[in-house]
């Protein structure tokens, strides 16, 4: 298809400008002032759809409130518990649980810092820690470079957890009376599943008679889209035991503003007492700040943006269906990343010798698109087992630029003389 048939990124199509949502807002020129990874970490030529960034300005609620920490020099130390209560009353509000208790929360410095502190309070040096791969690459690394071994459970082929694969995986774990945890992703990333309130029962059910303690990251929770329910893992009967993690980073683009919360259930509120003291340390109070705010005050904001991402989940569809027919997408639930099998495209995967979690490499349809689409994807293999020959791709973008990714990406597949199996 010709470039003659497409607009430039910096040009909205038609009807683009009729949407309110901040996946709207902000032009390519804009964009590439940016300084973060997403937008430095390529060459200008290329269009970043790989990591978890969101091209959207600041929600007003948020803007206001570090503008004014600025204005008055409150760049301290961070001070109590308002993020927790901020998180609390979202939680009942949005999702209808109540059982978020302040008194067993910790504030840590992100989301898988806090996982790291957590999988310590429960397990050792040489214990196991149990994933559901495909999944989020850090899981791998911050478990392994913490002396913790690594136990897959592959997901189904519906892309769910598969139960009795994961009892599976709970018994390979206790071997030899090691302790174990199971590190589960809820919403999961990349496939952008959201466990149903049955799944989450089952699990916690299992965990409950292996002995395996549950470490919920719920980063992606404010982003489950039309269709969908999110259920926190703590809200389930089994997971007294169990913790959960959460920020308001993903849902509203705050990665770089260090703020998180760990929630222990009531009967794992003992062990997070334990986390040194130290940890609460590594939280920037502007991220706090940033992070009440958000729960606070900008769930307006984060409504225009779920209906931006729910119609561009639908026009990545669309985009697929024309300029990638045979590479298989099943619509996320939950996030603004979709899973794309390019299997079918047969397009070679070398496994780098470091294996999953190692996010700098690139292999197979995500090497060969940045080449030759000058698009920027997530590598499937470093997902872990089941990811080699997939990508993932981040659609919260505006859909101008999304439009002109996989025009790219289609041209260079017709161009690379891989014709994609139906």
């Amino acid at each position: 298809m010709s470039e003659a048939r497409h607009h430039s990124p910096s040009e909205p199509e038609p009807g683009d400008s009729e949407r309110t949502d901040p996946l709207a807002r902000l032009s390519l020129e804009q964009l590439r002032q940016r300084t973060s990874m997403k937008w430095r970490t390529h060459p200008e030529d290329v269009l970043p759809l790989w990591v978890a960034e969101m091209d959207v300005p600041l929600a007003p609620a948020v803007a206001g409130t570090l503008h004014r920490a600025v204005d008055l020099g409150d760049t301290g130390y961070p001070y109590g518990t308002a993020y927790a209560e901020a998180l609390a009353a979202f939680a009942a509000a949005r999702w209808k649980w109540d059982g978020l208790r302040v008194e067993n929360t910790a504030i840590v410095p992100d989301v898988m810092l806090g996982i790291v502190e957590v999988l310590r309070l429960v397990t050792g040096p040489g214990d196991a820690v149990v994933v559901c791969s495909p999944v989020y690459p850090p899981f791998y690394a911050f478990v392994a470079h913490d002396g913790r071994d690594v136990v897959e459970a592959r997901l189904g082929p519906d892309r769910r957890i598969d139960l009795a694969g994961l009892e599976d995986a709970f018994i390979r774990a206790r071997r030899h009376g090691r302790r174990a945890a199971f590190l589960m992703s809820n919403p999961h990333n990349p496939t952008g599943v959201v466990h149903t309130r049955a799944e989450l029962e089952a699990v916690a059910e299992l965990a409950r008679r292996h002995g395996v303690r549950v470490v919920s990251d719920e980063i992606h929770a404010p982003l489950v889209l039309p269709g969908a329910v999110f259920t926190p893992f703590l809200g389930v009967p089994g997971s007294e035991n169990g913790f959960a993690l959460t920020s308001a980073s993903k849902a509203w683009n705050l990665a770089g503003l260090k703020a998180a919360v760990a929630i222990a259930g009531t009967e794992a509120a003992d062990d997070l007492r334990r986390m040194p003291e130290e940890v609460g340390h590594g939280p920037s109070h502007l991220g706090v700040l940033a992070h009440t705010a958000a729960f606070r005050d900008g769930t307006d904001w984060l409504d225009e943006l779920l209906l931006g991402l729910d119609a561009n989940r639908s026009l990545l569809g669309e985009l697929i269906d024309e300029h990638l027919p045979g590479v298989g997408y099943v619509p996320p639930q939950g996030t603004y990343l979709a899973w794309l099998d390019c299997t079918g495209l047969a397009l070679h995967d070398d496994r780098p010798a470091d294996g999953p979690g190692v996010v700098s490499d690139l292999a197979g349809p995500a090497r060969m698109f940045l080449d030759e689409a000058r698009v920027a994807l997530s590598s499937g293999h470093v997902f872990g087992t089941g990811g080699a020959g997939c990508v993932r791709l981040n659609f919260a973008t505006s859909p101008t630029i999304l439009r002109q990714a996989l025009a790219r990406m289609g041209r260079a597949l017709a161009g690379h003389g891989r014709a994609p199996h139906a």
